[in-house]
């Protein structure tokens, strides 16, 4: 048998693999799920097949030429090693769950033995999926737990032995099998296949051609169209990069075109497609996780979440709007490039599934069960015309789409659960709580600020999912003893978490739209942090003024803070891009950020005077204001 043979071999693997993730997940949101160890280990028992089956069969097909050489033989050998003791390791865990649960998390030499195994499977499937950060990571914190007595105090712990690491890590519910694994075996696999179904139906296409149609014949609409788009292609991917893959090639050209230099285009779109994973009612994997762990319920956060990613949105609309402004970049007038409203009326009942989501959701429903009914919407939909219909190879081929965006999520959450087993082992959090609170002095503010930055540097290069699930273990504790409620606490680390996405040097984001707009990853990267640096300031907004939360508060009050908010954000756009109606001088950039500053504040009388200082900005500029110079063209 050829390597070709082979290959065709394991894509039926890989399909039947997918297919069995998927219906694993489709059966147990209807009828129920099974035991926390079963449920988690054939989960990660099919995610590794399906990781380590796609590597042997990339391996096969790329070094056909060579198929004999050594280094071919053992990479190849490897891949086998590594699949194999991953199945017998999480199989383990899966066939032999009710005598494991019966030692009470005894570990058996033999288990020993399989936790390094599994261990060194996940991190080579993680090396292969989402990259090195997430391993060093997470070695970092096997280490610590068992080298960390010999630290200085405070970092020091009583010490453990591999056998009580090993157990902590393999066995029960407190490490690679623990709660976010649980997350994406159930709610994030659920939603996942729902969102691979409507990007497969076409109703991710309706969503841009609406998005585009909606800001085409704004001023700087391609840019427009690509916030909106990623906003509302957020509900359907929930994660940065993917928001970029699918929106990116649509509407990078678009801003090229209109006159955007590339690695602003880029640097536009990632930002876009980062905020995607805030944006209600799908939001990203993340939102799940926090549901887990603030034990709340996920409609409670997807409510306190929807008016902060507005703010988030609008905020960076004015960003775009201002830098169309600074570049003179005139509205898209091609009438070829702006899709017409019958088109996307007529194909606009592909979006039934989102309203049966969240009329499911309304109703008290599970997550689960949402996107169960959901994704029967769905299905059924698309037969309403023949293009979108489902045909057996479609289902198949949505199967391995989704498992294709469920694997990183898995394999990341699995990585994480290694660091929280440690972290809960050696009481870590609590001594990092307690060192951000000391550094802090007891300072709110340098403790938010302390606080972001260290979500931004333990977040680099990880999915948006796994930097949370680490700063909401080790950080978030800090601002609830300063005093910030529960709720509030995770979503400011969400948000400084997600932004790592876009953070120099690795911003996973930034690098996926210099892919599609041949543009510098640096440079995109640093251009996306100036495009998202008002938005950075969001998490302050609700941490200082929760009622943007919308949570026991009047309607009132949410109306006033949400209004300040994005005022704030405007004002602090205008700052920091230089341009209002036209160019700012310096003292005008000045007066605008010190208005931003007082928007920040929940107190009514200061939000007064920043309304009456933004008043006489906004008159002051409309007066003054002259025609852009020539010189200030549109570049490309």
């Amino acid at each position: 048998m050829g390597d070709s043979a082979y290959a065709k071999a394991l894509s039926l693997v890989i399909s039947i693999t997918a297919v069995i993730l998927v219906g694993l997940t489709l059966y147990t949101a209807f009828f129920g799920v099974y035991p926390d160890g079963i449920q988690r280990s054939a989960h990660l028992l099919l995610v590794m097949i399906l990781v380590f089956s796609m590597s042997l069969k990339a391996t096969l097909l790329r070094d056909t030429d060579n198929a004999q050489g050594p280094a071919v033989l053992i990479r190849q050998a490897w891949i086998i090693l590594m699949l194999v003791g991953s199945v017998i390791a999480t199989g383990h865990q899966l066939f032999n769950f009710d005598a494991i649960n019966n030692r009470y998390g005894s570990i058996t030499q033999y288990e020993i033995y399989f936790g390094a195994i599994l261990v060194i499977a996940l991190f080579d499937a993680c090396r292969r999926t989402i990259g090195w950060p997430i391993i060093l990571l997470a070695s970092i914190f096997i280490l610590y737990g068992l080298f960390g007595s010999y630290l200085p105090a405070p970092l020091a712990h009583r010490g453990y032995s591999l056998q009580r690491v090993a157990s902590q890590i393999y066995l029960g519910g407190g490490g690679i099998f623990g709660t976010p694994l649980g997350v994406s075996a159930t709610f994030v696999t659920g939603v996942v296949v729902l969102g691979a179904l409507l990007e497969k139906t076409g109703a991710g296409q309706v969503l841009m051609d609406f998005a585009t149609a909606l800001t085409g014949r704004m001023r700087g609409g391609p840019a427009k169209a690509a916030v909106v788009g990623s906003s509302l292609m957020g509900m359907i991917s929930g994660t940065a990069v993917a928001n970029v893959l699918t929106t990116g090639p649509i509407s990078i050209p678009l801003m090229r075109k209109s006159g955007y230099r590339k690695e602003a285009a880029g640097a536009i779109e990632a930002v876009s497609s980062t905020g995607g994973q805030l944006m209600p009612p799908v939001m990203g994997a993340a939102a799940f996780i926090m549901a887990e762990f603030t034990e709340t319920s996920y409609l409670t956060i997807a409510k306190a979440a929807f008016l902060p990613a507005v703010i988030f949105y609008a905020v960076l609309l004015a960003m775009v709007h201002f830098e169309a402004i600074k570049r003179n970049i005139p509205a898209l007038r091609d009438a070829d490039s702006i899709t017409e409203w019958g088109s996307i009326l007529k194909h606009s009942y592909l979006l039934i599934p989102l309203p049966v989501f969240v009329s499911m959701l309304l109703n008290g429903n599970s997550i689960m069960l949402s996107s169960f009914w959901a994704i029967v919407a769905s299905t059924m939909v698309s037969y309403l015309n023949r293009a979108t219909a489902l045909t057996p190879r479609r289902i198949v081929d949505t199967c391995i789409a989704a498992t294709n965006a469920v694997i990183p999520v898995a394999l990341a959450c699995a990585a994480a659960g290694v660091i929280i087993g440690i972290i809960t082992l050696t009481g870590i959090g609590l001594k990092f709580s307690t060192l951000v609170v000391a550094f802090s002095g007891g300072s709110l503010p340098l403790a938010l600020v302390l606080t972001m930055l260290t979500c931004l540097v333990l977040g680099m290069g990880l999915p948006t999912a796994a930097a949370y699930i680490l700063v909401a273990t080790l950080v978030a504790p800090a601002l609830v003893d300063l005093g910030v409620s529960l709720l509030a606490a995770h979503l400011f680390v969400l948000y400084s978490a997600m932004l790592s996405s876009i953070t120099p040097p690795v911003a996973l984001a930034a690098y996926a739209a210099a892919s599609i707009a041949n543009g510098n990853p640096l440079k995109i990267a640093v251009l996306s942090c100036k495009f998202g640096m008002a938005a950075f300031a969001v998490p302050y907004f609700f941490v200082y003024d929760p009622a943007i939360l919308g949570l026991e508060v009047t309607w009132v009050q949410i109306t006033l803070s949400f209004v300040t908010a994005i005022l704030g954000g405007i004002c602090a756009s205008a700052a920091l891009m230089g341009y209002f109606t036209d160019r700012l001088s310096m003292v005008k950039r000045l007066i605008f950020a010190i208005a931003a500053i007082f928007f920040m504040n929940s107190d009514w009388r200061i939000d007064l005077a920043a309304f009456a200082i933004l008043a006489a900005l906004v008159y002051w500029t409309s007066r003054r204001a002259t025609p852009l110079a020539k010189t200030e063209t549109k570049t490309g």
